[in-house]
């Protein structure tokens, strides 16, 4: 039985892993601990749980962390997971990051979006966490950056075509929606009931959201000569769920059946990716409450149209 302990068990990840370990049949929860709801019992601070939990949440400590367990979810923000993810390499217990703290393999890149990095001697050892991309890799690793929850959507949509021999002649465009939950648990103005109910908004467009150079970094390592990125995300007046409409312009020639084939070959084997029949689109009841990405294909004339959805707790972050 693996002992695991989750740091920021009571943000939206961290519930969602308590949800997803209490049923795993080969792990249990030995430790925990957050920044709030010190001293309360995990079933009481996270009443949803399917069944009650009598493990009490501390504030954390590295002692009484590597003491009770062996295995650690990091679900903190980025700068303050460092912080914690250190000090539990240190002691030589393995962490999958939920943050954006190791994602990125250059430093300079990470402290030009996100602000000063103070163990970039761990950036090398950390596994860029996406299964269906390096799934042999995670499962020998001792330090698991898990990816973005944009990012996610984006590059499980995107890798068949980018990987493959196809001309892309231009912009690829990513226009995503994301429900209030991507924000975090911790409120901000525009997050708030008020501003969020019967309203839709654009925010960080273009070129500035800090999940771009993530998605850049990754299609880098599938073409040599990647096409440019614009991304436009908006927040979505619902808790869960992102749906991103991808414009990708490809030079002519390819067939319909071809673009198909690619991804059906890419993803035949993967249980988690969905590739939609012709005449159905991805929506988030595809996918919400599940760890699966559903991916739909459109043609419009030299355009590819690719609509992919995932739960942003689930796929995007806990699943």
């Amino acid at each position: 039985m693996l002992k695991a302990g989750i740091i920021g068990v009571t943000g939206y990840t961290g519930m969602e892993l308590v949800r997803i370990l209490h049923n795993h049949p080969e792990v249990e929860i030995t430790y925990a601990s957050s920044l709030e709801d010190i001293g309360l019992r995990i079933g009481k601070a996270i009443p949803h749980l399917d069944k009650g939990d009598d493990l009490v949440i501390s504030d954390f400590d590295i002692s009484e962390a590597v003491r009770e367990a062996e295995f650690f979810f990091v679900c903190l923000p980025h700068g303050k997971s460092m912080e914690i993810v250190g000090p539990l390499r240190d002691k030589g217990a393995k962490v999958v990051d939920m943050s954006a703290d190791f994602r990125l393999t250059d430093p300079s890149v990470y402290e030009r979006w996100y602000g000063p990095h103070t163990r970039k001697d761990l950036i090398e050892e950390a596994v860029y966490g996406m299964p269906e991309l390096h799934r042999d890799r995670i499962r020998d690793a001792e330090l698991v950056a898990n990816p973005g929850c944009y990012t996610t959507t984006t590059l499980l949509a995107l890798q068949p075509i980018i990987a493959a021999p196809v001309e892309i002649v231009g912009n690829i465009i990513i226009d995503a929606k994301s429900g209030v939950s991507g924000a975090g648990r911790a409120p901000k103005p525009n997050t708030h009931f008020i501003a969020v109910a019967d309203n839709f908004s654009p925010y960080s467009i273009c070129r500035t959201h800090r999940h771009l150079p993530e998605m850049e970094q990754v299609i880098a390592w599938w073409r040599s000569a990647p096409p440019p990125l614009i991304f436009s995300p908006h927040l979505l007046p619902v808790p869960r769920g992102i749906l991103a409409n991808i414009y990708v312009p490809l030079a002519s020639g390819w067939q319909e059946t071809q673009i198909r084939d690619l991804y059906a070959a890419a993803y035949q084997n993967e249980p988690f990716v969905q590739i939609l029949p012709p005449g159905e689109l991805a929506t988030l009841a595809h996918v919400t409450h599940t760890n699966r990405c559903a991916i739909s294909l459109t043609f419009a004339a030299d355009k590819l149209i690719l609509t992919s959805a995932t739960d942003n707790l689930l796929k995007g972050a806990a699943g």
